[in-house]
């Protein structure tokens, strides 16, 4: 087991230059449009308790780039179980990790959040099917565009690495053996058809 920082640094080289200059403090241009053409973006959370990742998707652009220190991410509805706001709530911190379908590279924002009720911040997504009842603040701490290693190994968008939604039990029944409901599972289509109610 690695107990200290040092123990750790001992196994591995130092990060090279360009690893540690391409950490912005900002959104640059490249990080906005990263962001203006992300369908989906992973929140990460945490408090004294431990901590959560969460997925989060709309449309391209569904986060709003308001400034160059600025994020608003829309809380659309979900299964209400409010972990990743608590933990934003209590800790006030996030980590988010940006996806753009077929791009291997990915890009990280960390920064200071909170969760607001403001009527103008809840204005900039109007235009949406719904207008969330909040919205998540995120002020940019550091912006780091990340190298595509992790999904060039794992060929995620690959046509070859996509698998049948066969493959695993439908999360009707899934849930259903995890919680011993009994009576029968709710089927694929009828999950599809619900979850479409409230996207």
């Amino acid at each position: 087991m690695i107990r200290t920082i040092e123990e750790l640094h001992l196994l591995y080289p130092e990060p090279k230059e360009r690893a540690l200059k391409k950490q912005l403090s900002c959104l640059d241009r490249h990080c906005k449009r990263f962001i203006e053409l992300s369908p989906f973006v992973v929140i990460a959370t945490g408090n004294a308790s431990g901590f959560d990742a969460s997925p989060r998707g709309g449309e391209p652009g569904f986060v709003k780039v308001v400034n160059d220190l600025t994020l608003m991410i829309p809380d659309s509805p979900g299964n209400n179980r409010l972990d990743s706001l608590k933990n934003i709530v209590e800790s006030g911190r996030v980590g988010l990790l940006f996806l753009i379908p077929g791009v291997d590279e990915t890009l990280r924002v960390n920064g200071a959040a909170h969760v607001s009720v403001d009527a103008e911040k809840l204005q900039l997504f109007a235009s949406e099917k719904r207008v969330p009842k909040v919205v998540i603040e995120v002020a940019v701490e550091e912006a780091y565009l990340h190298c595509a290693k992790a999904f060039m190994r794992s060929k995620l968008w690959a046509d070859e690495s996509r698998r049948g939604r066969s493959i695993l039990p439908t999360m009707g029944q899934m849930i259903q053996e995890q919680i011993g409901s009994s009576g029968s599972p709710e089927s694929q289509e009828e999950m599809v058809a619900r979850y479409a109610q409230d996207l």
